[in-house]
């Protein structure tokens, strides 16, 4: 049975790499609900946030593939209980719309909305929340000559995670990198490549 899901994945920062992570997705013909890129804790590590509306079964094969590639460190995948999200939201409304009426001001408190710019003409407030209570202002605001809405992607955190950066330490520790080993044919290349 298909139902939401976040993919959180782990990566260098490098370029293409946004682009092969949507060709997997394209290949199997499943579409990107919302998709999210930011740097982590861990300095030159980046972080996607992916949410797709799938089985398990597929998803856990997704993760898999995710993780072939070279600079990806790791891809969980999470159901909403297991992770706490947040989209941002933002509304422009006709200024004297709003300024007439103290009920809208009073529907923007109880959504936690305020205020970012305020001009003659259009006023943009911004909240925070999950999908349902975003779209809810939107209805709210439409009678009031709603202008433009966007909302943000998802951003994650997962719950039960301690961090990926005490996850690479551990890493780190179990595999540490090979040291540095002088090549002894180096300085001889006129022997070693004679024909």
């Amino acid at each position: 049975m298909k139902q939401e899901f976040t993919i959180t994945i782990y990566t260098e920062n490098s370029i293409g790499l946004l682009n092969r992570i949507a060709i997997i997705f394209s290949r199997r013909k499943i579409n990107i609900e919302s998709l999210n890129t930011s740097p982590t804790e861990v300095h030159g590590i980046h972080r996607f946030t992916i949410v797709i509306n799938e089985t398990e079964e597929v998803v856990r094969k997704l993760s898999r593939q995710i993780e072939k590639q070279v600079e990806v460190l790791k891809a969980y995948y999470n159901t909403g209980d297991e992770i706490v999200w947040q989209e941002l939201a933002m509304y422009k409304v006709p200024t004297d719309e709003i300024a007439e009426k103290v009920k809208v001001e009073r529907l923007l408190r109880q959504y936690g909305a305020r205020a970012v710019v305020i001009r003659k003409d259009y006023t943009i407030f911004e909240t925070t929340g999950h999908r349902e209570e975003t779209d809810k202002l939107v209805e709210v605001l439409e009678p009031y000559g709603l202008i433009e809405f966007v909302r943000s992607a998802r951003v994650a955190i997962i719950k039960e995670s301690h961090g990926f950066h005490e996850k690479l330490m551990e890493f780190e520790q179990s595999a540490p990198g090979v040291e540095l080993v002088e090549n002894e044919y180096l300085s001889k290349q006129e022997e070693v490549f004679d024909m």
